[in-house]
C-alpha cells in the first residue's frame, strides 16, 4: 500500500472531535439511534416507560418469568409504543406541535403505537382458548395479527430502515402467490387468513423463538453492557490496552485492536464500537503516520470483531443456546479461537504496517500507567467476573445477567459515596440507574421490532417450505460448478480436490455471498435469524455440523458491516477520521480478512471450535498453526511487507502459500510452509533488508 501524501500532510491538522460531533456520526450511520426530540411532557412520559421496562426485565432476570407468550407479548407490545414515541416516519428529530399532534406527537404516530400495544397483548389475553383459536382462527384474530404485522413493517421501518420490511413484504408475497411461483418454488398458496394464523397465532412467527430469546436475555445483556459502560469498564479497558500496546510500533493502532476485543466483550454494536474507541485511537493513528482511510479502517475492522466476542457475542450467542440446544459455555468456548483468529489477522497487518512506513510508538508521557489505572479502576471489573463466573458455573445466563447488573448497581453507589459523600453519592448513582436503565431499554427497542419481524420471516420459511427448496437449488448448482472444475483439473497428475469437498467449497462461497449481501442491510442479530433458516439447512445438506453452520452464518453475516458498498462500520470511522468512505471500507474489508479465512478452515476442519464431534487435538494444532502462519502469509502479501519489502513474485507466492496453510491438510500446510520458508531466509538473511523502524 503507498502511502497517501494528503494523508500525511493532513495529519498534522488532525483533531478529537466533541461528544455531539462523534453522537451525530453514530446516529448519521446507525437509524437505531436516531431518537427524536419530543416535548417535555412526553419527554417524561417515555422516560418512564422505558424505566419501568429495564425494572420488569431486571426483576425476571432474578426471580422468573411469566408464561413465554405473556412475557413475549408484553415486552413486545409496550416496544412497538416506545418506537413510534421515539422514532420519526421520516428520520426528523425534532417535531411540532399542532391540532393534529397532541403533545407534539403526529396522531398517527399515537394510533399506530396504541394500535400495536394492543394487538401484541391481544395472544396472551386470549392464551387460555389459544389452543381452540389454531387454525380455526376467528375474525377478530385475523384483524389483530393484520394490525399486527402492519404496524411491524413500519416500526422496523423507521427503527432500522427499508431493507427488512422489504424482505418480510417479498416472503409474505411469496406464501400468498405461490401457485405463480416458478419451477421448484411452486406451492399451493396461503389465503390470508391462514398466514395471519400462522405468524400471529402459533409460536412459528411472531412470538417465536427470536422474540423469545430478545425478550429473555438479550436485553438483560443490553443493560448490562451500558451499566458496565457507566461504571466505566469502557474506559479502563481503552486506558489498559494503552498502557499495555501502546509503545510498540505503530501503537495506537495497537491500542485500537487491543481495546475493540476488550470493548466488544461487553458490547455487541460494531458501530458504537467504532465510535466509543475510536474518539480517542484515530487521531492518535493519524497523528504518528497512519493514513487516515488505514486509521479508519483499522478502527472498523477491530470494532467488528466485538460481535464474535466472547462472553456477549452481541445476541447470538443467546440465540444459538435455542437453535442448537447447547449450554452457554460450549457456545462461547466455540467461539474463543475464530475470535482470537480475527483480532490476529487484523493486529498483523496493523504491524506490518507499520513497519513498512516507519511509525514509531507513543512516548511514556503519552501513555497511561497500567498499575496505576487497575488500582483506580479495578472495581469496574467486578461486575464482568462476576458475569463469567456465573455462566461458567452453568448458572443461566439471565442469572448471570441479574447478578452482574446488581452487581454494577452496587459498585455504582459505591463509586458515586466515595466521590461525593453518602446523601450526594446515593442520589448520584439512583440517577445513574435511572440514565442507565432508560438508555439500555432504548437500546432494545430497534431489535426487538426487527425480531418479531423476522418472525414473519421465518413464519413463512416453515409455512411453505421453501427453505429445503433453496437448499436443494444451491446444492444442485454447487454440484454442478464442482463436477465441471473436478473435470478441468483431471489433467493434473494428482487428485487436488474431489467432487465432494469441491461441492461443499462452492456451496460455502455461494453461502457466504448471501449472508454478506443480507447483511449489507440489516443488523446482524436478523441476519443471523434468517440464514439459520434459509441458509444452515444448506450446509446440514453436505454433513456440516450444526454449530459449524450456525458460526459460518453468523460470520459472514457480521463480516457485512465492513464490506462495501455498504459497510456501516467503516464508515463511521471515516467519519471520524474525515477519510474516504469506499477507501476506509475496502480497506477494513481486507484487515478483516481473517474473519473471511477462519469460516472456510473450521467448516472443512471443525477442530478449530474445540467443541465439535470427533475433536482431536491433532486436528486441532495442525489447524490453528495453519491458519495463524496463512493469516501471516496473506496479510504480508497484502501489506507488501514481511521482514521488508516483497517482490512481485515473493507476493504471489506467499497468497499462494496462505492458500495452502489454511487448508486443513497435513500435505498441503507443508507446501505452504515450503512456499513461505525461502521469502522469509532471504529477508532475514539478505544483504537488501531495507527494514524500517
Amino acid at each position: 500500500m503507498s502511502v497517501d501524501k494528503k494523508d500525511l500532510e493532513q495529519s498534522e491538522t488532525v483533531r478529537h472531535l466533541t461528544a455531539d460531533e462523534l453522537q451525530e456520526i453514530e446516529e448519521s450511520f446507525d437509524p437505531e439511534l436516531r431518537f427524536r426530540v419530543l416535548a417535555w411532557p412526553l419527554t417524561i412520559l417515555t422516560s418512564a416507560v422505558l424505566f419501568l421496562l429495564s425494572c420488569y426485565h431486571f426483576y425476571t432476570a432474578g426471580f422468573g418469568i411469566p408464561q413465554a407468550t405473556v412475557h413475549r407479548g408484553l415486552h413486545l407490545g409496550i416496544t412497538l409504543l416506545v418506537v413510534f414515541l421515539s422514532f420519526s416516519a421520516f428520520g426528523k428529530k425534532e417535531i411540532r406541535p399542532g391540532a393534529l399532534a397532541p403533545f407534539g406527537l403526529p396522531l398517527a404516530d399515537w394510533v399506530l403505537g396504541i394500535a400495536g400495544l394492543i394487538a401484541a397483548l391481544y395472544v396472551p389475553w386470549i392464551y387460555d382458548d389459544l389452543a381452540f383459536r389454531v387454525g380455526n382462527p376467528l375474525p377478530i384474530d385475523v384483524v389483530m395479527g393484520t394490525i399486527l404485522i402492519v404496524v411491524l413493517l413500519e416500526a422496523v421501518r423507521r427503527s432500522m430502515g427499508w431493507p427488512l420490511p422489504v424482505i418480510a413484504l417479498l416472503f409474505i408475497a411469496y406464501a400468498y402467490f405461490g401457485k405463480a411461483m416458478p419451477g421448484i418454488f411452486v406451492h399451493p398458496g396461503a389465503s390470508w387468513t391462514n398466514i395471519v394464523n400462522h405468524l400471529y397465532l402459533t409460536s412459528q412467527g411472531i412470538y417465536g423463538t427470536a422474540l423469545g430469546v430478545i425478550a429473555t436475555y438479550v436485553f438483560h445483556f443490553v443493560l448490562f453492557g451500558v451499566m458496565a459502560t457507566r461504571i466505566g469498564l469502557g474506559q479502563l479497558f481503552i486506558d489498559v490496552a494503552s498502557a499495555l500496546a501502546g509503545r510498540y510500533a505503530g501503537g495506537p493502532a495497537k491500542v485500537s485492536v487491543l481495546s475493540s476485543a476488550l470493548l466488544g466483550s461487553i458490547s455487541g454494536s460494531s458501530i458504537a464500537n467504532t465510535v466509543t474507541t475510536g474518539a480517542l485511537t484515530i487521531p492518535a493513528m493519524i497523528r504518528i503516520g497512519y493514513p487516515r482511510h488505514f486509521a479508519a479502517a483499522v478502527e472498523a475492522a477491530a470494532s467488528t470483531g466485538g460481535q464474535i466476542t466472547p462472553p456477549v457475542m452481541g445476541a447470538v450467542a443467546f440465540l444459538m443456546i435455542e437453535y442448537l440446544g447447547l449450554p452457554l459455555t460450549t457456545i462461547l468456548t466455540a467461539a474463543l479461537v475464530p475470535a482470537f483468529m480475527h483480532f490476529f489477522g487484523v493486529l498483523v497487518q496493523v504491524h506490518l504496517e507499520a513497519r513498512r512506513l516507519g511509525l514509531r510508538g507513543l512516548s511514556l508521557d503519552e501513555l497511561p500507567n497500567a498499575w496505576k489505572v487497575l488500582k483506580e479502576g479495578w472495581l469496574s471489573v467486578v461486575p464482568l467476573i462476576v458475569l463469567v463466573a456465573i455462566l461458567l458455573s452453568g448458572r443461566t445466563p439471565f442469572s448471570a445477567a441479574f447478578w452482574s447488573i446488581t452487581a454494577c448497581i452496587g459498585v455504582l453507589v459505591i463509586q458515586q459515596v466515595r466521590e461525593s459523600g453518602v446523601m450526594h453519592g446515593l442520589r448520584g448513582a439512583a440517577h445513574g440507574v435511572w440514565e442507565g436503565f432508560i438508555l439500555g431499554a432504548k437500546q432494545s427497542l430497534s431489535v426487538t421490532a426487527a425480531a418479531a419481524l423476522v418472525g414473519v420471516v421465518i413464519g413463512v420459511v416453515t409455512l411453505t417450505g421453501v427453505g429445503f427448496k433453496i437448499a436443494y437449488m444451491v446444492t444442485g448448482l454447487a454440484q454442478d460448478w464442482a463436477a465441471s472444475v473436478h473435470g478441468m483439473l483431471a489433467v493434473l497428475p494428482f487428485e487436488l480436490m474431489g467432487v465432494p469437498t469441491l461441492t461443499l467449497l462452492f456451496t460455502l462461497i455461494l453461502t457466504a455471498v448471501v449472508c454478506i449481501l443480507m447483511g449489507c442491510g440489516i443488523p446482524t442479530t436478523a441476519n443471523y435469524i434468517i440464514m439459520v433458516a434459509v441458509a444452515a439447512p444448506i450446509l446440514g445438506l453436505l454433513g456440516v455440523e450444526p454449530l459449524v453452520a450456525h458460526f459460518f452464518v453468523f460470520y459472514y453475516g457480521v463480516l457485512a458491516d465492513v464490506t462495501p458498498p455498504v459497510a456501516m462500520a467503516a464508515y463511521a470511522g471515516a467519519g471520524i477520521a474525515n477519510a474516504n468512505a469506499f477507501k476506509a471500507g475496502n480497506t477494513a474489508f481486507r484487515l478483516s480478512m481473517g474473519k473471511a479465512l477462519v469460516p472456510f478452515v473450521f467448516a472443512f476442519q471443525p477442530a478449530l471450535l474445540l467443541v465439535t464431534q470427533n475433536f482431536t487435538w491433532t486436528a486441532f494444532f495442525l489447524a490453528f498453526a495453519g491458519t495463524v502462519l496463512g493469516i501471516w502469509a496473506l496479510a504480508a502479501a497484502v501489506s507488501n511487507w514481511l521482514f521488508s519489502t516483497l517482490r512481485w513474485y515473493e507476493r504471489i507466492a506467499l497468497v499462494f502459500a496462505a492458500i495452502l496453510l489454511v487448508a486443513p491438510d497435513l500435505v498441503a500446510t507443508l507446501i505452504g510452509i515450503l512456499l513461505m520458508a525461502p521469502i522469509a531466509a532471504r529477508q532475514l538473511l539478505g544483504k537488501d533488508r531495507t527494514a524500517a523502524g
